[in-house]
């Protein structure tokens, strides 16, 4: 195919999400090494495309390494506890003097306009400010954490205002307390809070490595929170990098309070966040509460996408033609697999005697035909038809009777339909009969 087909394709199949996203809210996380890294301004300029499609954008920012250079240039050594680092006055001071240097040049980069580059033209408007209220972690395990502190308190409101206005908040991991003092915090932390607070669509976690499975080291494309929490917990992963890890932690407690997808992509792979968030499988690892990919009875708000899905094939000529009105009858009869948003795959079960159904318009996207869709389709059929108290199931098919036949269905003759299928049947198509008893 040739580049510009490629890209027209991929732009409309990016537009699905341009809408759904537009409007929405994102607090998106990258770490300290993501700011020392030289393919920084691609990240930045990600960030402001999302901008620019209309998406309410709270970036939260580490300062972990650059809080160590400062350590290891007065000679004086990072302690850490748990994971967590303990702040003394000179770790304090450090994390000040970081936190300072990586807003201004975050800043300067969501700032740059000039000609022939990627923002050219692009007004983004950053703003920062004592969002966070915190408190002092205190001691733990017998270990004083000293300047080191938690999350108390979210302005939300305040966000929302500037999110309101157009502007990007950007944040940075210390938090303030009444009493004026400041504490270094988690990053992945302050991320969580926020997305929590503000109600976020999408937490977004860049991490310096992939979520991958232990075994086969393939990436983990999708977990719902109570499976994360079983990772966790009974498949240590000791390859999993100390900011993936964290991250799962930071994805299940999300979830739990509230966030309806958090989203764990390898900030290392070029144009990861554009790839999630605008193709339909994605580049990295999704964790929802709820399942990602669902089987289910079809709703009304569903026909614009069944249409979508079968209006291909009965182009082609595989399946029968429906109108809206048909499926807006017949809604009950449908069961649809959604994924996420995106109707990939339906069938029917018409009633057609008092013990006998048709299974009717099954369909799955070409993109996801490759893992047993149609099978899991064709047990749910099954199921309902049990429910029915139907004994049994015809088919019609002009280019599937071997399918069918795979699973349990064999050829009958015309005479053999039921009446009111040989009175509808369509000659032109000169459809296989198939029949099981259930």
């Amino acid at each position: 195919m040739h580049n510009s087909d490629l890209f027209v394709n991929w732009f409309r199949d990016s537009s699905p999400y341009i809408h759904a996203h537009r409007n929405r809210t994102f607090v998106i996380y990258f770490g300290g090494e993501a700011v020392l890294d030289d393919s920084l301004h691609n990240l930045i300029h990600d960030f402001a495309l999302l901008n620019s499609l209309g998406i309410r954008l709270v970036l939260v920012h580490g300062i972990r390494p650059q809080i160590d250079q400062r350590l290891q240039a007065q000679n004086k050594q990072s302690q850490f506890h748990q994971q967590l680092r303990i702040t003394d006055e000179s770790a304090l001071q450090c994390a000040k003097e970081s936190a300072g240097l990586v807003r201004v040049e975050i800043e300067s980069l969501l700032s740059l306009g000039v000609a022939n580059s990627p923002m050219a033209g692009a007004k983004v408007r950053v703003i920062s400010g004592n969002f966070v209220t915190a408190q002092p972690l205190g001691v733990h395990d017998g270990i004083d954490f000293q300047y080191t502190g938690k999350v108390r308190r979210i302005d939300h409101t305040a966000i929302h205002q500037q999110l309101d206005l157009g502007h990007v908040v950007l944040i940075s991991p210390v938090g303030y307390s009444p009493s004026g003092e400041l504490f270094n915090l988690s990053a992945e932390q302050v991320a969580t809070e926020i997305a929590i607070a503000l109600q976020a669509e999408k937490l977004i976690l860049m991490t310096e490595q992939s979520c991958q499975t232990a075994e086969t080291g393939q990436l983990i494309a999708q977990m719902t929170s109570a499976e994360t929490q079983y990772l966790c917990e009974h498949e240590p992963q000791p390859q999993l990098a100390a900011s993936t890890k964290c991250a799962l932690q930071s994805a299940i407690y999300g979830c739990q309070a509230g966030v309806k997808r958090v989203h764990i992509l390898n900030r290392k792979v070029d144009g990861a966040l554009l790839i999630e968030l605008f193709s339909r499988d994605g580049i990295g690892t999704l964790i929802s509460s709820t399942e990602f990919e669902t089987t289910r009875p079809a709703l009304l708000s569903d026909i614009p996408g069944i249409l979508e899905l079968i209006t291909p094939l009965e182009q082609q000529g595989l399946l029968i033609a429906r109108s809206v009105e048909h499926l807006e009858i017949n809604i009950n009869d449908y069961i649809v697999i959604d994924r996420d948003g995106l109707i990939i795959g339906c069938t029917a079960l018409h009633k057609i005697a008092q013990q006998a159904g048709l299974i009717a318009c099954l369909a799955v996207h070409p993109d996801y035909r490759r893992a047993a869709r149609g099978n899991h389709l064709l047990e749910q059929l099954h199921s309902k038809a049990k429910q029915d108290s139907l004994k049994q199931l015809f088919a019609l098919s002009t280019q599937t009777m071997h399918w069918f036949k795979e699973h349990g269905f064999h050829d009958i003759a015309f005479q053999d339909l039921p009446q009111s299928l040989q009175k509808n049947y369509n000659h032109l198509r000169n459809a296989k009969a198939l029949k099981i008893n259930t």
